[in-house]
C-alpha cells in the first residue's frame, strides 16, 4: 500500500499524480482499479481523522469509479470519428497531462523566484544636485569623463572576477566609505581612485562613488587627472 501524509496534496490531481509515480505507472496507461482503490483509501483515511474532504476530492473519486465500471463493461460502441474505440481515460489523461504542465512550469517560477531573492537591487541614485550650478566639484576632470572611466573600470572587474560569487547582506552607507577613504588619504595623500573600490558588490561600489563625490564636493579631496585618459587620482584638499 503507498505511504502518504494527509493534507500534503493541493487537490484531486496533485493526489492523482502522486499514486501514478509512486505505481511506476505511465500517464497513458493508468490502472484505474489499482489507483481508485488508492484513492478511495486516501479518502477515508481523511475521513477517520476528521478531516474535511473538499468536493474536488469527491468528484474525483465519482469519476474514478465511473471510468472503472467503464474498463469493466464489455467493449462496445465507443467508437470515435476515426473508427477507432474510446478509451474512457482519455479525458483523464489529457487533464493529469495539463495539471503536469502547469506543475512543472510553477516549480521552474520558484526557483526563478528562489534566485531573485539573492539579488540586491537599489534605486537609481539621482546625482544632478553634484552639478548644480552653484557646487562646484573639486576636480580637474569632468563628471562625464570621470562617470565614464568609472563604467569601463566596473565591466573589467566584471570580465576579471571569478564565476562563483557570494552573495552579502551587510549594509554598507556612505557615512562609512568616507571615514574609511579619510582614513586612507591621511595615511597615503594622494591614491589612486580605484583603489577606494577593495569590493565590487553593487551596495559597496554605490556607497563608495558616492562618498568620494560628496567629499570632493565638501572640499576635503580633489580629483585629479593630469592628462587625457591618464590615471584618476584623488589627493587631500
Amino acid at each position: 500500500m503507498i505511504e502518504f501524509k494527509v493534507g500534503q496534496f493541493e487537490g484531486a490531481l496533485d493526489l492523482l499524480l502522486h499514486l501514478i509515480k509512486e505505481n511506476k505507472m505511465s500517464i497513458f496507461d493508468i490502472e484505474i482499479e489499482k489507483i481508485t482503490e488508492q484513492y478511495l483509501a486516501y479518502i477515508e483515511k481523511m475521513e477517520e481523522m476528521n478531516l474535511e474532504v473538499t468536493s474536488n476530492y469527491l468528484v474525483m473519486a465519482s469519476e474514478l469509479i465511473y471510468i472503472k465500471s467503464r474498463m469493466l463493461l464489455p467493449k462496445k460502441e465507443d467508437i470515435d470519428d476515426l473508427g477507432d474505440e474510446e478509451d474512457p481515460r482519455d479525458e483523464l489523461v489529457h487533464r493529469l497531462l495539463e495539471y503536469q504542465a502547469y506543475k512543472d512550469i510553477t516549480d521552474t517560477l520558484r526557483e526563478k523566484e528562489n534566485i531573485r531573492k539573492e539579488i540586491y537591487t537599489k534605486a537609481p541614485e539621482d546625482i544632478q544636485e553634484y552639478l548644480d550650478q552653484d557646487t562646484k566639484l573639486n576636480m580637474d576632470i569632468s563628471l562625464d569623463n570621470l562617470v565614464d572611466a568609472f563604467k569601463n573600470f566596473l565591466i573589467r572587474q566584471e570580465e576579471a572576477k571569478p564565476l562563483k560569487t557570494k552573495v552579502t547582506q551587510r549594509e554598507i552607507s556612505v557615512s562609512d566609505r568616507k571615514k574609511k577613504i579619510r582614513g586612507i588619504l591621511g595615511s597615503k595623500k594622494r591614491v589612486n581612485f580605484f583603489e577606494f573600490f577593495e569590493d565590487y558588490s553593487r551596495e559597496y561600489v554605490v556607497a563608495t562613488f558616492l562618498a568620494v563625490l560628496e567629499m570632493a564636493k565638501e572640499k576635503e579631496l580633489k580629483i585629479i587627472q593630469d592628462h587625457i585618459f591618464g590615471d584618476i587620482v584623488c589627493e587631500v584638499a
